[in-house]
């Protein structure tokens, strides 16, 4: 039996399609850079964040079956490296937090992690990427994408080829790279997607619209940014100058009403969320509501409750905004030690991407 969502797009309306006003190009990345029709209205897709988080243990196979019942359109994982190179579903380096074992996911192999059950009802194993693969290649559930959030932990060339091995390991009606996008942190990821991935849509996720502008030259990249990153005056010229450029901009983790409200008004392609069900009840209430202005321009919503509390969320919202730059400093930070300089990576790829675009010119 096919979901309600996939119901929609094969038989009734199409469920992702353009706006009139879409930029041409955002075409070209497929389904990432369509925009869901809800209540009439085109509104950003519903990415489930680690599958359906709000209502079954994250990163498992229940998480991302409730989500694809509720009627996603996309799944957001993330990805780590066994010991002895399985590609698995897990968001923390360390197995502490979802699992209850203290060691870290590249310190076991896959025959000790798969015994494993999370601390969470109900008791879920970890999946491997390949058991999401063979999921979605279930019929019904073609039309939804996936979004794969590479983590930083393992040694970047490994995880990047045992990814590559692992979707050219399963068969797909559609191809995946019309359905998958690798999610890359920095110029290093992205450099070695380019490799090993070289017809898949690429992602930056991230917390700096200074970084990401310096990706714009990518073909086929669109962005994943933390919500607070795109909420300033800055942010808000950044998502002007990407619905300009074509590219999408999708945001995380937006779990709260008024940031759900906020995402609609700004037109963002897609918003990854915990709570998929809350998200498609904003989205239908705005599409239905003829003339209403679903948010403020800071993501808090009008009221009519007291002074005193609307400057309280005024003053959570910078200070939000304050502790997350200085998070995003100190990520800046680890990654350069990590990875060395990455105006260095980025001015190789944009040599690289140069030299195919006046090779595709001469042939």
């Amino acid at each position: 039996m096919k979901h309600p969502s996939i119901i929609a797009a094969h038989e009734q309306s199409p469920l992702l399609e353009p706006e009139p006003t879409t930029n041409p190009t955002m075409l070209k990345h497929g389904l990432m850079g369509l925009r869901a029709m809800r209540g009439g209205k085109a509104m950003p897709q519903t990415i489930g964040h680690r599958g359906f988080k709000a209502a079954a243990p994250e990163n498992t196979m229940a998480a991302f079956k409730a989500a694809t019942e509720a009627g996603v359109d996309a799944l957001e994982t993330d990805l780590h490296l066994t010991r002895d190179g399985v590609v698995v579903l897990c968001h923390d380096e360390t197995l502490q937090r979802c699992y209850g074992n203290k060691a870290k996911v590249r310190d076991l192999d896959w025959s000790e992690i798969s015994q494993l059950r999370t601390l969470r009802e109900p008791h879920q194993p970890m999946p491997r990427l390949i058991d999401l693969l063979e999921y979605l290649d279930l019929p019904g559930l073609e039309d939804i994408w996936l979004m794969l959030d590479i983590k930083t932990h393992d040694d970047a060339e490994e995880i990047m080829k045992r990814t590559a091995e692992t979707l050219a390991s399963v068969p797909s009606k559609t191809p995946w790279s019309t359905r998958v996008t690798p999610c890359c942190w920095n110029a290093t990821y992205i450099k070695l997607s380019m490799t090993y991935l070289p017809d898949y849509h690429i992602t930056h996720v991230g917390f700096s619209t200074s970084y990401a502008r310096c990706l714009t030259h990518i073909p086929n990249i669109s962005f994943s940014m933390l919500r607070h990153s795109v909420a300033s005056p800055f942010g808000g010229r950044f998502l002007r100058d990407m619905k300009q450029l074509g590219i999408p901009v999708h945001v995380w983790t937006v779990n709260e009403e008024n940031w759900m409200e906020w995402s609609v008004r700004e037109e963002l392609s897609g918003v990854i969320t915990d709570e998929v069900a809350l998200f498609h009840d904003v989205c239908d209430r705005i599409g239905n509501a003829e003339g209403q202005a679903p948010a403020t321009n800071k993501g808090l919503r009008k009221t009519t409750a007291p002074k005193s509390w609307f400057l309280y969320q005024k003053a959570r919202f910078w200070g939000e905004m304050v502790l997350i730059h200085f998070l995003i400093t100190i990520f800046l930070a680890r990654d350069w030690l990590k990875h060395g300089s990455q105006s260095r990576h980025i001015n190789k790829i944009e040599r690289s991407t140069t030299k195919t675009h006046h090779k595709d010119r001469a042939g």
